[in-house]
């Protein structure tokens, strides 16, 4: 007989995940990416941008496995960072203040009731103005890591750029291979706030938010001068998110954090794949 196991759906921003406190080895570590393809599957699953599944760690309070909706993993989630630390409270795992282990190294987070304030590792691999042909168009790209990698460009029209047409060709660009990249749309809307669309890596789509995609639009917004810390993310599912950060002159940043609700959508039991 299958074993039915206990998960709840939670969203940060529009960005949904299905979470599941895997202590108990519900999950077996061989199949995990198939479980994350089949209850992440819209209108044929429980449906979900991510898995993620809580475990016991020794180096903090506990560590996660983040699985995106094709079954790959991913190192680190903005978003899904977020409802782990929440979930984590919820579950009774540990308490508001919290660190977490992931493929990025130890997150720290603060939780108070459904806002999650979490610091990131120091973002990596600064790469500015890369020019790329797309659509035989030469577009100027920067680039950096917040834990996942990250494209960034500041299209003329953002309302009108073909997100998933454009997100993909860059995402699979050979400028960012062999990892590939998440791509990230930017408008400056403010002198501290920015309006984001992004294209997720690993859900191969235009996404409603993207945490670590949120920052680093935020810190290539920020180092170009167009927006002073912290600064306000509108993200296209029309939730705000807010991105705290310091920059020092090498050029690099320190302090990074991530700040947002984290909200339970529901809790409900699926069976083992």
């Amino acid at each position: 007989m299958k074993s039915h196991i206990p998960f709840k759906k939670m969203h940060g921003s529009g960005n949904d995940f299905i979470l599941i406190d895997n202590r108990q080895n519900w999950i077996e570590p061989d199949k995990a990416p198939k479980a994350a393809v089949r209850y992440c599957k819209r209108h044929f699953g429980i449906g979900a941008d991510g898995m993620i599944l809580i475990e016991d760690s020794r180096k903090a309070d506990f560590r996660w496995h983040f699985f995106n909706a094709d079954g790959s993993r991913a190192d680190m989630c903005g978003n899904g960072g977020r409802c782990a630390a929440r979930f984590a409270v919820l579950q009774g795992i540990c308490g508001p203040e919290l660190k977490f282990e992931t493929g990025a190294g130890i997150i720290e987070a603060s939780v108070k009731d459904a806002l999650v304030k979490l610091q990131l590792t120091p973002p990596k691999d600064l790469k500015t103005d890369i020019r790329i042909t797309i659509h035989d168009k030469e577009r100027t790209i920067d680039f950096i890591n917040t834990g996942v990698p990250h494209a960034v460009l500041f299209p003329a029209d953002i309302e009108a750029e073909p997100v998933f047409e454009t997100g993909r060709l860059v995402r699979y660009h050979k400028a960012f291979s062999p990892e590939g990249t998440n791509v990230n749309f930017v408008k400056v809307t403010g002198p501290s706030s920015i309006l984001v669309r992004t294209y997720e890596r690993g859900v191969e789509d235009e996404t409603h938010a993207c945490g670590t995609g949120a920052v680093a639009s935020a810190l290539i917004a920020g180092l170009k001068g167009l927006v002073e810390p912290p600064v306000e993310v509108k993200t296209w599912g029309g939730e705000k998110l807010k991105i705290y950060f310091q920059k020092d002159e090498r050029p690099s940043f320190r302090k990074v954090y991530l700040e947002g609700t984290a909200v339970l959508v529901y809790s409900g039991v699926t069976e083992e794949v």
